[in-house]
């Protein structure tokens, strides 16, 4: 039987972020692909030919083809214990994403090679390094024409401040290469050319650089090219350097195509190698550290309905330390009560598994009865801790909400409550309580229409969504004791809402107005989020 420190350091738990469209859901299969996870792969473009990437399960991913939710997939590789968390790419779901990145220990980046350093990419780096999260690049697309490799790290060090260190390099012809060099190995690996179109593994040939068999087929101008730019990467460029990666100052960079499967298998094992196994985690009692034989765990994300046929709704937990075992009861810190976890279950998208244990750096989904929040912090009955609260995203676009058929209100208010805790929105309730609606906050509109498509066909409720013309929201607090709303000055033009805990929240069109009311009201404070979060 393994040790606890051992099945800690056998885990590789990491996200993958990009802009949209860069390949992130196709990269995810291909690793599945190449894990052995799943034994053919469907291409993306044959979504509307109902094949769908594996870690999409939400129909209206399928229909849009793209990713709206984060999932969590695992499986076993090389000796690894791999916790895939795929996030979505458009920027309207941002929230799932930094959510899901406090449950990641690394990160792949992954840059579209016609693109480069797109403007979701950059959020997303950025809070990878607020949060000390190594980051790993995949440039992707090689199969397409797209900048030179040396451009694109240029790109990466100006535009996001770091430095990459090529792990190998594109061997051929932009937009048709053939193998990469990898340089910690001195070795060629090249791709056999493959009818497949990415569904099965991608054959290849290894060898030295100088062989006379990889000369040959590489013909003397590519190899020579191969020759002059390892050079001058040997000469020009970083040494490598693991404890740079570690504080986010330089990020190994990889070469490959995810939807051809060129470069998979070397990144994949690659990667392995040098990404960090589950890290410590900051709580209100110190450091807790993973070989801690404490459990503890906190929660990231709450999916309701992934089967709709049960209706069932689901907590994921990210296990910080300690050894979880199927049965256990748990001390849940925001109710202080005692929980036990039953149907504890891991995942391969829609393929769950129900399991016995499983250790720090492992993603388990429990059953929710609506005993969980995003953020929870579990842990062992006798060791009462908290882990540092999840950051808050301050709403920028708000709609009044209602079902149709006030006969569905029961439907209604039930699929705006979960959807609410699942943090799929921000929802409100107008001081002037008057009728049965909610107002909702959220940082991008696609997620009115993931609002609108989830409870016609979880919950059966139409609905009036009418937008409002707010852009501002703002906590209100006083140092005096409760803010009043009879004593606020010139709110006519704003809208006054309680959060779901009843904190006052002002809503207002813009900076300019909301400095306008503050001027007016100096003994109140105008907060982007409530006292006790953290922002992003």
């Amino acid at each position: 039987m393994s040790s606890l420190v051992e099945e800690i350091n056998k885990r590789r738990t990491f996200a993958i972020i990009s802009h949209p469209d860069a390949g992130k859901t196709t990269l995810t299969e291909k690793l599945l692909l190449y894990g052995g996870a799943i034994h053919l792969a469907g291409s993306v473009k044959a979504r509307k030919a109902q094949k769908h990437a594996v870690s999409d399960w939400m129909e209206i991913e399928k229909q849009r083809g793209i990713s709206v939710t984060s999932s969590v997939l695992q499986f076993d590789y090389d000796g690894f214990r791999i916790n895939i968390l795929d996030t979505p790419g458009h920027q309207d779901f941002s929230e799932d994403t930094y959510r899901t990145l406090m449950a990641a220990d690394s990160a792949v980046m992954l840059i579209d090679v016609a693109k480069g350093v797109e403007e979701q990419t950059k959020k997303l780096f950025y809070v990878c390094k607020q949060r000390g999260i190594p980051v790993f690049t995949f440039v992707n697309k090689l199969d397409r024409f797209g900048k030179n490799p040396f451009d694109l790290m240029e790109e990466i060090e100006q535009v996001l401040g770091i430095r990459a260190y090529p792990m190998n390099w594109p061997i051929g012809v932009e937009g048709s290469y053939v193998g990469v060099y990898n340089r910690q190995l001195a070795q060629v690996e090249l791709f056999e050319k493959s009818g497949a179109h990415g569904t099965t593994v991608l054959p290849s040939k290894q060898g030295n650089v100088n062989d006379e068999e990889f000369k040959a087929l590489l013909g003397a101008e590519v190899h020579q090219a191969l020759i002059d730019d390892i050079e001058l990467l040997d000469m020009a460029g970083d040494t490598f350097d693991f404890d740079k990666v570690r504080k986010g100052e330089l990020t190994p960079m990889f070469f490959g195509s995810a939807m051809s499967n060129f470069g998979v298998r070397p990144f994949l094992e690659e990667f392995l190698q040098l990404a960090p196994a589950p890290a410590p985690r900051l709580a209100d009692s110190g450091v807790i550290y993973p070989s801690d034989p404490v459990f503890s765990a906190f929660v990231f994300k709450i999916q309701a309905n992934m089967n709709p046929a049960h209706r069932d709704r689901l907590a994921f937990m990210r296990i910080c330390s300690g050894k979880f075992t199927r049965g256990m009861s748990v001390y849940h810190a925001r109710s202080g009560k005692t929980v036990k976890l039953a149907q504890p279950q891991q995942f391969l998208a829609q393929e769950r598994t129900l399991i016995d244990e499983a250790y720090p750096g492992d993603i388990v989904g429990l059953f929710d009865p609506g005993v969980f929040g995003i953020g929870d912090t579990i842990c062992g009955e006798k060791e009462r801790l908290q882990f540092r609260d999840f950051p808050v995203f301050p709403p920028e676009q708000f709609a009044r909400v209602q079902p149709k058929d006030t006969m569905r209100r029961k439907q209604f208010i039930k699929g705006m409550t979960e959807l609410t805790q699942e943090g799929a929105v921000q929802v409100f309730r107008p001081s002037d309580y008057s009728v049965e609606s909610f107002i909702v906050g959220v940082v991008g509109s696609l997620q009115f229409e993931v609002l609108e498509y989830r409870l016609k066909n979880e919950y059966g409720v139409d609905i009036l969504m009418n937008r409002l013309p707010y852009g501002v929201a703002r906590w209100l607090t006083s140092q005096a004791g409760p803010v009043e709303i009879k004593t606020l000055k010139n709110m006519e033009s704003s809208m006054l809402v309680f959060d779901i805990h009843d904190r006052l929240v002002a809503l207002v069109n813009n900076e300019w107005s909301l400095n306008w009311v503050m001027e007016r009201n100096p003994e109140v404070e105008f907060l982007k989020v409530p006292a006790d979060a953290q922002i992003i």
